[in-house]
Parts: structure tokens; C-alpha cells; sequence
């Protein structure tokens, strides 16, 4: 520390305290020749130390915290460098290699700022000379030091990987339609034919035990699918799955892309609206009549692929009128749930008003009773050949025009074995006007068919 200490001292007389001395020797000089008062100032030996000192501490420590500055160690984290992998592409298959690795590099701040500048960051894996091997091989990082200075530091610094022999086979592909709310919802797709309907896979013989499908994912999103028509899209992409739907990325598919065909078509078709309620109203109330949008039969268009139209018969709106009929009329304002296989509808809420009457009711008397669920291999027949009186409720209006045949009765015999059983008669109703009411049961015979 002595030692230090002296060769700061000297080196701060050599360079500040001389040179600091001189300067104010030759303004003494100047100014002795004029007389004044800085002269006499000058001229006394204890300001001139003083002065000498004051400035050599002023000068030495901001030279010292400059050098602080400059030398002081520092590090930093570069992230996501890209990892180069070098083998035999055409025989191996390479597994467990990160994409990425960090390097931590420590040095001065002005040289840790020059290696950023030049962000010429390089990582090697070389597994040239390995060769496959059913256990995994150590191998370790190499990088490229473009500062001389600076310590560099991998995170991770080594892999184990596992290197296997490429095989080959043939696959089947299917098509997958990827982005579907991107086209037009008037429009559907009608069909699709890829160019190819094979590919071959390489890989390692463990991945491709893996795959379950190959799917060419034709995006809809492409701004030229604008209208019914056909339409060729070229560089469809090829993506392997396994059992769970997640994407295998240790496979090769070659080739990698197809092209498709895919035509559209803008079907459309008109579906009724079907009211249903739940809930009862008051006693004495039935429901007069139901009107949506002001009209009786109301339909809405919707577009979809013809197939899944096909089996939509209805659009189903359940209202609740659980406690309603003391006033004569009620509105809902109704938002209609989009069926599947519609992409689009007409008309996406729509207004239902009921009015209330008075309530009526009317037996009927029904002797067309229909079995459904019933086992395989039996028959069902009824032994009491008695009619079945039904209660219909309604106003007026409706219950004066039913009859037998507009009644649908039936017995539930799920679960039900051979012998003698007796079951209730229920009615499919399906008109939201008329309440039905079944007291009795009926004595059903079931038996084998054989």
C-alpha cells in the first residue's frame, strides 16, 4: 500500500502538480508586471500549494471515477441464440437438441458493448463423428468469441442427445380445414382434393410408430375465396399427429407441401322456428295463440354445407311461462342459438309474443297406443283392449278441433323383459298450446320373437 501511495503521489506531481505549478508561475510572471493584486496573491508559497492540491484532488478523482467506469467487470445475458447442428441429415436422426441456448458473457462495459454491436453470436453442436446408438451421447457447445476479453458462458454448456437411423415409409394424408370463421359465412366447402394422396415420412423408427395421421391443413383465410366456385391453393402444408392430435416435429415429410383443390358452395335452406315452454301458467289460463316476428309459421335461412342441413329440421326456442296469464299478451325478446352446421342464419334474434285465454278442457278417447324401446328379439301387445282417456287443455279455439288422430300416445318399455307389465301412456306433445293429462296405465305383454 505504501508503495501505492508513492506512486500515486509522483505520478500526481509529474503530471498535475508541475505542470498545474508552471502555468501559475508564468501568470505570476505576467501578472508581476502589472502590478496588481493577483500578483501579490500569487506570490505567497502557501496559496500556491494549496491551490496545487485543491486542483490535483479535483482532477484526480474525476479521472478515478472515469477508470472506475471503464474497467469496472460486468455481465450480461444474451438469450435465444440459435443452436447449428452439424451431422449426417441423409442417415441420422438427432433428438433432444434445444432450439436455443444463453450465453452469459462477463467483461468490461465498453467491450461487452462492442460484442452486442457486433452480434455475430455463433453455437456449434458438432455430431459429425458420433454415430447412432440406442444410448445418449454427452455432447458439448462450441461458440465463437468475437472480444478476446470477455468471458463467455453456455446455458446449458452440454446435451445428451440421442442419435438414431433414419427410416422411411409410406403414408397416407387427409385434409384438415384450418381457419373457418376467416371465410365467408355464407360460404361452405363442398369438397376438397389434395394433389397427392400418399407421402413418404422419415424419421427414426420410434417416431414414426407415432404417427396417427398426416393432415394437409388448407387455410381458408386465403383472401381469394371470396365466392361459390372452385379455386387451386398452392403450398398446402403437411403436419404429422399423433393419437392425442399433438404435432410431431422429430419427422421429415417430403414433400412438405401439397396443392389442393377446394370448391365452395353457398347452399342455403328455410327452417321453421319451433316454440316450446316450460313452466305452468296460472290455473285457468291456457295460451291462445304464438306469434314470432308477428307471424304464425315463421322460418329463418340459413347457409351450410348441404350434408349437415340435410338433417336440421327445426330451430328449437324454449319460453318460460311459469306463473304468466294475468295479463291477456307477453313479448320476449328471443336470441336464437346458431345450430350446428350453420354458418350463417337470417335472423339472429327474433321477437315472440303470446296472448292468453281462458282455459277449456276435452277427453279424448284413444285406443292407438305405440310401444317404442322395446328389447330386441321381443314383441309388446296390449292386454287390455280398453280405450284411454285423454284430458286435452286449451282455450276454445284449439281443444274444439282435436281429435284421436291428432294425438300421438305411447308406452315406454325400456328395460322392460318378457312377462306381463303395467306402464303408463304418455303423449308426444308438441304443440305448446294444448296440455295433455293420461290418469290410467295399461297392461302391456311382452314375449320373444323367436
Amino acid at each position: 500500500m505504501i508503495k501505492l501511495f508513492r506512486f500515486l503521489y509522483r505520478l500526481l506531481d509529474k503530471l498535475i502538480i508541475v505542470p498545474i505549478s508552471r502555468i501559475v508561475y508564468n501568470i505570476q510572471t505576467a501578472m508581476r508586471r502589472n502590478g496588481n493584486f493577483i500578483d501579490k496573491l500569487l506570490n505567497r508559497q502557501k496559496f500556491l500549494i494549496f491551490l496545487s492540491l485543491i486542483l490535483a484532488v479535483v482532477f484526480f478523482l474525476f479521472i478515478d471515477n472515469k477508470v472506475i467506469l471503464l474497467v469496472q467487470n460486468n455481465a450480461e445475458v444474451i438469450q435465444n441464440v440459435p443452436v447449428e447442428v452439424k451431422y449426417n441429415e441423409e442417415a441420422y436422426i438427432v433428438e433432444g437438441v434445444p432450439s436455443t441456448v444463453d450465453i452469459t458473457i462477463t467483461g468490461r462495459k465498453s467491450d461487452i458493448y462492442l460484442a452486442k454491436q457486433l452480434g455475430e453470436f455463433k453455437v456449434l453442436l458438432d455430431l459429425s463423428k458420433y454415430s447412432a446408438s440406442d444410448a445418449p451421447h454427452k455432447a458439448y457447445f462450441t461458440y465463437s468469441k468475437n472480444i478476446d476479453n470477455i468471458s463467455y458462458k453456455l446455458d446449458p454448456s452440454y446435451v445428451s442427445v440421442t442419435i438414431k437411423n433414419k427410416v422411411s415409409s409410406v403414408s397416407s394424408v387427409s385434409y384438415e380445414l384450418i381457419n373457418q370463421d376467416k371465410l365467408d359465412s355464407k360460404l361452405s366447402v363442398k369438397s376438397v382434393t389434395l394433389s397427392k394422396n400418399e407421402v413418404v415420412v422419415k424419421g427414426s423408427q420410434t417416431a414414426l410408430d407415432k404417427i396417427a395421421w398426416i393432415k394437409a391443413l388448407v387455410d381458408l383465410s386465403n383472401t381469394d375465396l371470396t365466392e361459390a366456385g372452385s379455386y387451386d391453393i398452392d403450398n398446402v402444408l403437411l403436419v404429422a399427429y399423433d393419437n392425442q392430435g399433438k404435432i410431431l416435429n422429430n419427422v421429415e415429410i417430403v414433400p412438405s407441401t401439397l396443392s389442393a383443390t377446394v370448391v365452395l358452395d353457398s347452399y342455403s335452406t328455410s327452417i321453421p322456428i319451433v316454440v316450446k315452454t316450460t313452466g305452468k301458467l296460472i290455473a285457468g289460463k291456457s295460451i291462445a295463440s304464438i306469434l314470432i316476428n308477428n307471424q304464425s309459421d315463421y322460418s329463418v335461412t340459413v347457409y351450410g354445407s348441404e350434408a349437415e342441413l340435410a338433417d336440421l329440421k327445426s330451430i328449437p326456442v324454449t319460453i318460460n311461462v311459469d306463473g304468466l296469464g294475468t295479463d291477456n299478451a307477453k313479448s320476449f325478446k328471443y336470441t336464437l342459438t346458431k345450430p350446428n352446421g350453420v354458418r350463417y342464419m337470417s335472423a339472429s334474434t327474433v321477437t315472440i309474443a303470446l296472448t292468453f285465454g281462458a282455459e277449456e278442457q276435452k277427453t279424448v278417447e284413444i285406443n292407438n297406443i305405440n310401444p317404442i324401446n322395446l328389447g330386441n328379439s321381443l314383441k309388446a301387445n296390449m292386454i287390455s283392449t280398453d280405450s284411454v282417456s285423454v284430458i286435452c287443455k286449451g282455450v276454445s279455439s284449439v281443444v274444439e278441433d282435436l281429435d284421436a288422430s291428432s294425438i300421438n300416445a305411447y308406452v315406454d318399455l325400456t328395460g322392460l323383459g318378457v312377462g306381463d307389465h303395467e306402464v303408463e301412456v304418455k303423449i308426444d306433445n308438441n304443440n305448446p298450446l294444448v296440455t295433455y293429462v293420461v290418469s290410467s296405465k295399461i297392461k302391456v305383454r311382452i314375449s320373444s320373437s323367436n
